[in-house]
This record gives structure tokens, C-alpha cells and sequence, in this order.
């Protein structure tokens, strides 16, 4: 994935976990990383972070559900570093898992907001700069298990992350043609702030005799390990995947 150098990344969900260290990865790799999240903090310390590494970085603070606040992050990128390469549409959240007797109409539609519409909105305008430029690219997106697997309570969510398989593929079939490689990265278990956040909610006990023993690794990836995947999907060494689901889980949908 040496073939980076001076190629841009665009990366949102930056702040923290799997976004991060993709957005890490990119710039060992030789990219210069366009970083979004709603975190401006967070992402002004990974900015730092990669530029004492020898790397280039910008920061744009965005909310992904805002069709205004995408099409600033899009300007930004080709503003700041003249183009789009990569795209990674990483962010989302968990939401509030609920009966679905007892699901806020406004929490089903925040979540979809986040983790579906803010995808549709963040491919729109990065395909758009896209082809002005000409030159192709790749996007990938970040979906989960969950994306094939249901769970109780967990409609919202679920139902979020299921749409990113027709959105990847419809998407990839229309854009394939004109250079722009769209795949979708579907991590399990995963050591990030949102997964701790369910293990709590868990309890250890469940979490360790329940969950675990389902990962045929009988542990939790590394957002490092999922980057690897993000990113090897974006560079040359994939030229001829599109359309696909990765599946980095340890084994885990095998079991379940």
C-alpha cells in the first residue's frame, strides 16, 4: 500500500477508534488525511499527532447528517489538498437500545440520520469531487455484523447498518464504471469506546462467557486490524473489488 504518497483521504468518525487509526494508517502510507468528526478537540490532538509523525493532516469539525456540514467537509478536502481519493464513511453511533414498543420516534430517526443518511450524504458529495476531478477513487464504508445479524432492542441500529449493504452496492454499480471503486468493511467485536460502552451494558459475565466464546479468535479485534482492511480496500492492491463486504470479526458471524 506503499502507492499513497500524495494521494488524500478523506476520513469521518475520525475522532476516536477505528476512524482514527485509519486515518493514522493512511498517513503512514504517504496520504495526506482530511480528518471529520463532531469531536473538534479530538481531532485537533490526532491532527498533532500525525504532523509530529512526519505526516499531513487537516481537521473539519462535521455532523454528518447535515447535508450542509458534508458539503463543507467535501470543500474543505479539495480545498485544502486540491482532490478526493478516499473516502471512509466511519462515523456513527450505538443509540439508545429499546424495545421497539418503547422506541422515540426522534431516536430511531437520529440514529438512521447518523449512520445511513449521513453515508448517502458523504458519498454524494465525495463522488461528486470525485468526478470533477477525474480520476477516480475509492470509498469504502463501515458497517458492522449488525449489518447482517439482528439483535433485541437493537432495531434502530440494525436496520442502519443493514441499509449500508444496498447503499454500497447500488452505489458501486453506478460508479464503477466511471472509476470510483465503493466496498463496505463490516467489523464484529471491536476494542473502541462504543464497544465498551456495550460491554457495560452487558456485564462482564455475559460479555465474557456469552460473547467472546463466539469469536473463534476469543478476543476483541484492534481498530489497527480493521484499518488494515479499510485501507488495503482503497489502495491499487484491491483495484478489482468492488461491490464487496469484508467481514473482519474474528470469526464471529460464523458461530452466531
Amino acid at each position: 500500500m506503499s502507492n499513497m504518497q500524495d494521494k488524500v483521504a478523506l476520513v469521518t468518525g475520525a475522532s476516536s477508534g477505528i476512524g482514527r487509526a485509519t486515518a493514522e494508517l493512511f498517513a503512514t502510507n504517504g496520504a495526506k488525511v482530511v480528518v471529520a468528526a463532531r469531536r473538534g478537540d479530538e481531532l485537533d490532538a490526532l491532527v498533532a499527532a500525525i504532523e509530529a509523525a512526519g505526516g499531513q493532516a487537516s481537521a473539519v469539525q462535521t455532523d454528518v447528517s447535515k447535508s450542509e456540514d458534508v458539503q463543507a467537509m467535501v470543500q474543505h478536502a479539495v480545498g485544502t489538498f486540491g482532490r478526493i481519493d478516499y473516502a471512509v464513511n466511519n462515523a456513527g453511533i450505538e443509540g439508545v437500545f429499546s424495545a421497539i414498543t418503547e422506541l422515540p420516534d426522534e431516536e430511531w430517526d437520529r440514529v438512521l440520520g447518523i449512520n445511513l443518511r449521513g453515508v448517502f450524504l458523504c458519498m454524494k458529495h465525495q463522488a461528486r469531487a470525485m468526478l470533477a476531478a477525474g480520476q477516480g477513487g475509492a470509498i469504502v464504508n463501515v458497517g458492522s455484523v449488525n449489518s447482517f445479524l439482528g439483535f433485541p432492542t437493537g432495531s434502530a441500529y440494525c436496520t442502519s447498518k443493514h441499509g449500508l449493504i444496498g447503499l454500497t452496492t447500488s452505489v458501486s454499480a453506478e460508479l464503477a464504471v466511471q472509476g470510483i471503486r465503493v466496498n463496505l468493511v463490516c467489523p464484529g467485536i471491536v476494542d473502541t469506546p462504543m464497544h465498551h460502552r456495550a460491554r457495560n451494558l452487558l456485564g462482564d459475565e455475559i460479555y465474557d462467557q456469552g460473547v467472546l466464546p463466539s469469536v473463534h479468535l476469543r478476543r476483541a479485534g484492534r481498530p489497527e486490524e480493521i484499518a488494515q482492511a479499510i485501507v488495503f480496500l482503497c489502495s491499487d492492491a484491491a483495484s478489482y473489488i468492488t461491490g464487496t463486504t469484508l467481514t473482519p470479526d474474528g470469526g464471529l458471524t460464523l458461530t452466531v
